[in-house]
């Protein structure tokens, strides 16, 4: 038995002001086959990771493709994708004939001229490996789940959890399907019901958690062989971005067609109800200055670089430092300038500082001010469950009562090493300001004693129905009241 994998990945925010290049794929995740790290997936690659560690002792043999990945940001350089793209169906074409094709994407990929990336990868590769060969595809829920992707693939199945703390987990699931359906132990098919809507569902709160604690007991069991909840990525202008209940059923189309329904119109009923409160920016820095317990976590989701901000904004920041906040920790904020000055000042310096809001209006203003440089690292990680996210150089400064942490490679707040890297202990702050939606919970939330959301002015607006969406099918809630949820595969 000869299975292949591969990967191509980023999230596409088609809003965002920061352009997607081959560059960004190589700051990330550029890698050719057999070059994975043993340790650990890095970013969409599980299914290769979780493949090449159960090959041998499962009795199949695994031909590794290139793995390519990007940190979120704009529309990819068409030249560059299908550089990409047609390097791993090269590799595919002389691995062939295989049984199984295993594809780590991510699902919110934009390239110019492909608002369905995935779609073009997945048809792509059915036309080199014919009707009879199992595609088996992992995706992330903040994916466009696309009627193309989901009729040329066999199996696909999505993380359940935001924090995406299950990636492993579900390539797991998405690699005992493929394998069960070539030992003729089971018939995967696919129903997908289609919500209409746009929103946020982290599943650190209680009715998010319940939800998915509801569908995770139900696999395994009746036939059912996975349920996946596609959240959508809202800062995408394409056709198809909507929330979508998919079930893989061992063979009973008609039970999963009533289950996706029966899941899809719960999933309906919640609308409104699994975002979490917003505080403005200054009614937020007071709550948090004038809170009895510490640290609190405040997180800055309107610029959030997992989203394709900059992470530049200064806006909350700012307003730290106008009303005094003291034993404060923010970041990261992405200043690959402002890391240089610091390391050509070296540390302990004390010196004058131009930080953040260098991309554009949604920035905010840069800040000037007199820091004195606390730490300085080269190549620098962050955790995210088993994978190390890199950061690049970072410099640590002190503005007032405020330690700020800079860094070189755009990304979001994710691991304690964020701060710990440069002797900043945020258990120990009584704020700590961290630029992510809700991924920072899988590290942060552990140790913060009260976990606050701002609504800043940075580009990611938390109202959906404030976004220029062009090419968006209508109607769909929350930009239009009425919709018509149903089942449509």
């Amino acid at each position: 038995m000869r299975l292949f994998a591969a990967t191509i990945a980023t999230e596409s925010n088609t809003f965002s002001p920061l352009p997607t290049s081959l560059q960004g794929y190589k700051d990330s995740v550029f890698l050719r086959p057999g070059e994975h790290p043993e340790a650990a997936p890095q970013m969409c690659t599980a299914p290769l990771w979780v493949a090449r560690r159960r090959a041998k002792k499962e009795g199949f043999t695994l031909i590794e493709g290139s793995c390519f990945a990007a940190s979120p940001a704009g529309t990819t350089n068409k030249k560059d994708y299908e550089f990409m793209r047609d390097e791993i169906l090269g590799q595919l074409k002389a691995a062939l004939p295989v049984d199984g094709v295993l594809l780590g994407l991510h699902g919110a990929m934009v390239a110019h001229g492909y608002d369905d990336v995935e779609g073009d990868i997945i048809e792509r590769v059915r036309a080199l490996v014919g009707p009879k060969t199992i595609i088996g595809v992992e995706l992330d829920p903040h994916c466009h789940l696309t009627l193309k992707r989901v009729k040329l693939a066999d199996v696909v199945v999505l993380y359940k959890e935001f924090p995406h703390t299950d990636v492993v987990e579900r390539a797991e699931d998405v690699l005992d399907i493929v394998l069960k359906t070539l030992r003729g132990q089971a018939k995967p098919v696919m129903s997908m019901y289609d919500c209409r809507q746009i929103s946020s569902y982290p599943t650190t709160l209680p009715l998010m958690r319940a939800f998915v604690d509801k569908i995770k007991a139900m696999e395994g069991k009746g036939g059912i062989l996975s349920i996946s909840i596609g959240h959508c990525f809202p800062y995408a202008d394409v056709p198809e971005l909507t929330g979508r209940i998919l079930v893989v059923m061992d063979e009973d189309k008609k039970k999963g067609d009533a289950l996706a329904t029966k899941i899809g119109e719960e999933f309906v009923s919640m609308r409104g109800k699994t975002m979490p409160s917003y505080y403005g920016i200054d009614e937020g820095i007071k709550v948090a200055m004038e809170s009895n317990v510490a640290p609190v976590v405040m997180a800055d989701p309107a610029d959030n670089a997992g989203g394709g901000a900059p992470s530049d904004n200064t806006s909350i920041l700012r307003r730290m430092m106008e009303r005094q906040a003291a034993d404060a920790a923010v970041g990261p904020i992405w200043d690959p300038i402002a890391v240089r000055l610091c390391f050509d000042a070296g540390l302990n310096a004390e010196f004058a500082l131009r930080l953040g809001g260098k991309i554009g209006p949604s920035s905010g203003a840069p800040i000037d001010a007199r820091v004195k440089v606390i730490a300085l690292k080269r190549d620098c990680w962050q955790s995210f469950g088993p994978t190390q996210v890199p950061l690049g150089d970072c410099a640590g400064v002190r503005i007032g009562g405020i330690d700020v942490a800079l860094i070189t490679n755009r990304t979001q707040a994710l691991g304690l090493e964020l701060f710990t890297n440069l002797g900043i202990d945020p258990r120990q702050k009584k704020i700590v300001l961290v630029k992510s939606t809700n991924h920072f919970m899988a590290a942060f939330g552990p140790i913060a004693k009260r976990v606050l959301y701002i609504d800043s002015d940075g580009p990611l607006s938390r109202d959906y129905r404030k976004i220029p969406y062009t090419k968006v099918q209508r109607p769909i809630w929350p930009l239009d009241e009425h919709t018509k949820p149903g089942l449509i595969l």
